[in-house]
Parts: structure tokens; sequence; C-alpha cells
């Protein structure tokens, strides 16, 4: 594929996103009435179901970005994943008019999810400062990230079972509550929801495949391409289970998606630099990815406090400045890969 001009390139990954967007119109019912059969609630139920299968294409594509070699690609992908997502929910916010999106989704879960997501964020920092603290080729600190997320996971369901704080309840705050359930057996939903995840994960494949051709034909930084271009598209899935889900009114789906797809997209971090064999993905994916990686953390703040905040009416400012600093990170890390 490499050999291609880079115009094929970029309608392949055209292509891919239009894909994507068929497959993710149809996760958000499938996963919202998985949830409410297992029993694990909108906000959990969002993080594990939609949020494992719609970053499937960001899985491929960073270990394609590990396995080629490009190390600020690979880890680019997982933490542009994270930043771009959160811009998503500003985009669902002007869908949901009613009220600001983060006030209806008023979730104890969303707010722990997106504390843990913070933390996650910080592992790679302390990773990029300890170059030389390998173990064959991979970092002690990817090790950590996947025992964080499990223990966050497991806060997460004492956090269900016993809550111990509850967010102020408004004639706005959206109440998880199970839908009447359809008559399609459990197993058929099941069914569904893996072949959509088949989908997504082979257009993952291509994406990767194109996305690092067209890095090499354009000349476009690696880091700041895996930050937007093809997160942007592997991320599609997320955009279109969040607006689905907050037209069906499961605003706190909308936002446990994205912030537990967040969570779930730290495990990435961990996958690039496995699949990244010349040593440590942190320090070598370069300066451009400490500037990614403290962008998206304060992005993650910024949701974080418009949880705590509830603004009740428009986007509220975290529907404003999340974009902006979006915008500002690709920017900064622009200049930091130039310098």
């Amino acid at each position: 594929m490499s050999a291609w001009p880079w115009w094929a390139d970029a309608l392949v990954l055209l292509g891919c996103a239009a894909a994507i967007w068929l497959a993710g119109s149809r996760l958000a019912r499938v996963a919202d009435e998985l949830a409410d059969r297992t029993g694990l609630g909108e906000a959990i139920g969002g993080a594990l179901l939609l949020g494992a299968v719609t970053s499937l294409p960001g899985v491929v594509t960073t270990v394609t970005g590990g396995l080629a070699g490009d190390a600020a690609f690979a880890l680019a992908n997982p933490v542009g994943g994270v930043a771009v997502q959160t811009v998503w929910l500003a985009v669902a916010d002007l869908v949901h008019r009613r009220v600001n999106l983060e006030h209806a989704a008023a979730s104890l879960e969303n707010l722990m999810q997106a504390l843990v997501l913070v933390a996650l964020l910080s592992l790679p920092v302390i990773a990029y400062a300890t170059p030389d603290l390998v173990v064959g080729w991979v970092h002690p600190v990817t090790l950590l990230i996947p025992l964080f997320y499990g223990y966050g996971l497991v806060l997460l369901r004492r956090m269900r079972a016993e809550p111990m704080w509850r967010p102020v309840r408004t004639r706005e705050t959206s109440v998880d509550e199970p839908d009447p359930p359809s008559t399609t057996p459990t197993h058929v939903l099941w069914g569904r929801l893996a072949s959509l995840a088949l989908v997504v994960g082979v257009v993952g494949f291509v994406i990767g495949q194109s996305g690092l051709a067209l890095i090499a034909a354009t000349g476009i930084p690696s880091g700041v391409a895996g930050f937007t271009i093809t997160t942007a598209i592997t991320s599609l899935p997320e955009l279109v289970t969040v607006i689905a889900a907050v037209r069906m009114g499961a605003v706190t789906l909308a936002v446990g998606n994205i912030i537990g797809g967040n969570v779930f997209d730290t495990l990435l971090i961990a996958v690039s630099d496995v699949s990244y064999r010349s040593g440590s993905v942190y320090q070598a994916a370069g300066p451009e990815a400490l500037v990614l990686l403290g962008g998206t953390a304060l992005i993650t703040v910024v949701l974080a406090a418009g949880l705590v905040m509830r603004d009740r009416r428009g986007i509220g400012f975290e529907g404003v400045s999340v974009p902006v600093l979006y915008a500002g990170t690709v920017a900064l890390a622009v200049v930091a890969a130039r310098a």
C-alpha cells in the first residue's frame, strides 16, 4: 500500500471512515440493551462494551505503527484517541439541546473514570523521564497500566454497588433505568456485537497501513498525524455511538462510552510499547509525546470539572474549552516535533 500515491491512501482512509460510520451507528442500541441485561448499567456498560469495541480500530492501528518502528505514530494514536473522543462530547452537546450534556449525565462512575484516566496518562510521563529503566525492550511502567486499569474497574463496581456520594437530582438529570427488554435473544445481541467488532477491527488495520503511507508521502510529523488524522477516523465509532445514544436519551451511556473508551485507550499505550521492538516507545516518541500527554490530561481535567460543575444551559465552559485545548495541543506538538 505504501507504493500508492498519497491521494489513493487518502481515499482509502475516507472509505474506512464510511465503513466505521455505518458499523458504529448500530453499536449504541446493541450495547445499551446488553448493559441492561447484564446489569452493568449505562456508565460501566458504555465503558466495557462500547468503549472496548469502538477502540478496536485504534488497537490495530497502534500495533501497526509499533511493528513498523514508528514510535511517535504508535504512541500518538492512543493518546490522540483520548483527546479527539473528548471533543466528540462537545459535538454531542450540540445535539442534546435540552440541557448541558454533562449536567444530564451526572454520574459518579463517569467522574471516577475521568480521575482514573488522568492517573493513567501520568504514567507515560514517568516512563519518558526514565528511559534506561527497561526490561528487554519494555518499560516497567507499561506493566502498571493494565494493573491501574483493572483496579479502576474494581473501584467502579464497588461504587455502583455501594455509592457514598450522589449527584444532586434535577429535572434534567438522566436516571440510569433499564429500558423495556426487546424480544431479541441475548446470544443474538452478543453475536451482533462480535460481528461489528470484527468489522471495525479489520478497518483499523487498513487505517494503520494507509496512515503510515500517507505520513511517508506527505512528510507530516508522525506524532501529529497519529494524534489527528488517523485517530479522527478510528474514533468515528465513538462519534456515531455517542450521538445515537444522546438521541435515544441514554446520555449516561453516551458519556460513559467516551470516558470509558478513553480509559480503555490508555491500555493501547502499553500495547504501543510492547509492539515497538527497538526499545522504550516513550523516549523514542520524542518531546512531542510529552505535549500530547500533557494536553490530553488537561482536556480530561476540564471534562471532569464540567461533570462536577454541571452547567444547566448551553454547552457549558467545557464544551468550549475542550476543542480550543485540542487545537492548542496540536499546534504545540507541531512546534515540538520540528524543534
